[in-house]
């Protein structure tokens, strides 16, 4: 399946693309590349959050093979390129979190494991980085260190605590209202949110292209969660939040926090971070929910810690250095 480019958002030159059909029967849109020198450090498994697609990562997909890793990322089912459940296809829709965990292994079975060279890490961001955690807890994963970002788990600042969104969510889909937008959800994907309301990003540049991407590629729009997406999410961050969760993932792992997100709980995360027996934590000062969607300062943050952890190679100046 093609990618889509615009004039601030070109197209990485390599890409290898396709389809896979996860376990389910749910088709998944793919892409992969090369690194850009000759010589490879393994490969990068890019895993978005909710209602992102495969375009809003070109920037970083090029600063990765910069590093010189291989990259290879997907779109959820219900989201970018990827097969979507419901008539509505602004409606992102999932019953259980284990649907995504089917995802990822078919991701890791079908693109990664044949055609990526190790040794595989994975960028993980909010939905997709709570997705990765699972793999690895469960003892899925197949990575030798993982970064993520922003993870789900705990929800923002609502209206309501979490535990009360939980409990109503999961009696409106027990009755069958799990298919509808949460409540105040009316299906307003990001082009049309105004930059200065929204809680995602302090760089009107990049958001900017973000929701040029969407606006050029309107098939790609996604609204709000559904109660039933919701509920899915609050059974996973549960499991999460369980003392045994944390101590079973061995996979090193970097969890890097945005300190003004208001997407998700900058506490919870903390806590699930604690917990982690091969794990470290970071957080951001000055950023929102996606990091490597910030200004150049809050990245340069991100990019030093990320360097630091992951084997590989950095950015010096325009040259690269081994970094171990």
């Amino acid at each position: 399946m093609n990618l889509v480019g615009t004039d601030s958002n070109v197209v990485p030159n390599g890409a290898v693309t396709g389809t896979i059909r996860t376990a389910d029967g749910v088709s998944l849109r793919f892409a992969r590349w090369k690194p850009t020198g000759r010589r490879s450090q393994g490969t990068i498994c890019l895993l978005q959050g909710r209602a992102e697609q495969i375009e809003k990562y070109f920037e970083v997909i090029g600063e990765l093979r910069r590093r010189g890793f291989a990259v290879a990322t997907f779109d959820w089912r219900g989201q970018g390129g990827s097969e979507r459940r419901l008539r509505n296809r602004r409606k992102g829709h999932v019953d259980s979190f284990s649907e995504y965990d089917r995802d990822l292994d078919c991701f890791l079975q079908e693109v990664v494991l044949p055609d990526c060279p190790p040794p595989h890490y994975a960028l993980a961001h909010s939905t997709g980085s709570l997705i990765c955690l699972r793999a690895a807890q469960s003892g899925r994963a197949r990575f030798a260190r993982m970064v993520v970002l922003a993870p789900l788990a705990g929800l923002g600042p609502m209206r309501l605590s979490q535990q009360n969104a939980h409990r109503l969510a999961a009696v409106l889909t027990s009755i069958g209202f799990g298919e509808l937008y949460v409540p105040g959800g009316r299906g307003t994907s990001i082009e049309e949110i105004p930059f200065e309301e929204n809680p995602l990003t302090g760089d009107a540049n990049r958001f900017a292209r973000n929701v040029e991407i969407v606006t050029s590629a309107p098939q790609f729009a996604i609204g709000p969660p559904t109660i039933g997406w919701l509920y899915a999410a609050c059974q996973a961050m549960q499991e999460a939040a369980d003392p045994d969760f944390g101590p079973t993932i061995r996979v090193p792992t970097l969890v890097i926090a945005a300190a003004i997100d208001k997407v998700v709980s900058v506490r919870a995360i903390e806590t699930l971070a604690g917990e982690l027996r091969a794990g470290a934590q970071v957080v951001i000062a000055g950023s929102q929910h996606e990091i490597l969607m910030e200004r150049d300062f809050i990245r340069q943050q991100f990019w030093a810690a990320f360097d630091a952890f992951v084997p590989g190679t950095r950015l010096v100046g325009n040259r690269t250095e081994v970094f171990a």
